[in-house]
């Protein structure tokens, strides 16, 4: 394990001032006086010189090979103050597992697992005052990696910055846990086979943001995507994956076929309603199929999730084609316990058989 070394921000926040901030933290809007950075580069050895500094900007040369080939990934993780007063994580094995899957695909170095989840510790550690008290508060963390070479051409870079940031964060969506309505995009697919879709990579989100703004101007909260090939087939979110509850209390989830974020809150649902006794199916679920299951009956509940937003009801779906409901625009009780059975163990509430919340030292 690296050494970190822990240089405490001589300007910190004031606490009135920081208390105040948090009385309304918004979402990714905030953030904290810390950050961590590791250096990697390939003729050195790859990863060295861990350090705990002060938040600031990153010096960069215009010729930094992020800039021009995107070669970046990140991840999404939070950190809980749990019911007794001690700090948690949530899986981070999982998230240091899928942020080296899409250091791979993004040929990019591996990011050792310890040094992975100790640097989000250290900074949870060094930063515990901004943790907000609002309801369904935490600390929402973003580790992410990008090249840092200095050079023009196409290749995998040989010197990388890994770095940490934590934003105090509320609900991710205004209305709390609301339905929320959702807009079938027409012109656009988020990843195609081959591609890019199961990474983590900015790159994803940055050709969903058209499609998101058509959602908005349609008066949508999201947008979903059908896959690239046949175009029927729905796939997820534009950062979150979806269930589909039906009337015999089944649940199907799209399967992960290298085009949908293998997401984790995603895969602790559906072990949640497996250890509930509910039957959960990987597999295809076409656009036509939900129309069709929502109008008829068949289908009861739709949920998203993600970090971010935990589990969200999906109310209303609209296309040109027209709009439907899906259970009268209410959250159902499936969507309802998982999430609350969800919410429970991360904050420390409910018992853990699965050996996920991860405390902090």
């Amino acid at each position: 394990m690296l050494p970190f070394a822990v240089e405490p921000t001589s300007n910190p926040t004031p606490a009135d001032a920081r208390d105040a901030a948090l009385a309304d933290p918004g979402f990714g809007k905030l953030f904290t006086d810390h950050m961590v950075v590791v250096h990697y580069d390939e003729d050195k050895g790859g990863w060295h010189d861990a350090k705990v500094t002060a938040r600031a900007p990153i010096p960069m040369d215009p010729a930094s090979s992020v800039l021009h080939y995107a070669q970046e990934i990140f991840e999404g993780m939070k950190a809980y103050r749990l019911s007794d007063g001690s700090t948690a994580l949530f899986r981070p094995d999982a998230n240091a597992r899928r942020f080296n899957e899409s250091a791979a695909r993004m040929a990019m170095p591996a990011v050792p697992p310890e040094l992975f989840i100790e640097s989000v510790e250290q900074l949870v550690r060094i930063d515990s005052d901004w943790f907000p008290k609002v309801d369904g508060g935490a600390l929402y963390l973003r580790p992410f990696m990008f090249a840092s070479e200095v050079f023009l051409g196409v290749r995998p870079a040989k010197q990388y910055l890994f770095i940490t940031i934590a934003s105090p964060v509320g609900a991710y969506f205004k209305g709390g846990v609301a339905p929320v309505t959702i807009w079938v995009s027409q012109h656009y697919t988020r990843a195609a086979p081959g591609g890019t879709g199961a990474a983590k990579c900015g790159g994803n989100y940055a050709a969903s943001l058209v499609a998101q703004a058509e959602a908005t101007a349609q008066g949508c909260d999201q947008v979903v995507f059908l896959d690239a090939a046949e175009h029927k087939w729905v796939e997820e979110l534009g950062g979150m994956n979806l269930f589909f509850v039906f009337e015999d209390g089944s649940i199907i989830t799209p399967p992960l076929t290298g085009t949908i974020l293998p997401g984790i809150t995603r895969n602790s649902i559906i072990e949640l309603a497996r250890g509930q006794g509910l039957t959960v199916r990987e597999e295809p679920y076409s656009i036509d199929q939900w129309r069709s299951d929502a109008q008829s009956g068949k289908l009861r509940e739709t949920f998203a999730c993600g970090t971010a937003a935990v589990v969200t009801p999906v109310g209303t779906v609209k296309s040109p084609q027209g709009s439907f409901t899906i259970g009268g625009n209410q959250s159902g009780p499936v969507t309802a316990a998982l999430r609350s059975a969800l919410v429970s163990i991360q904050r420390g509430d409910a018992a853990d058989p699965h050996g996920w919340v991860h405390r902090i030292g």
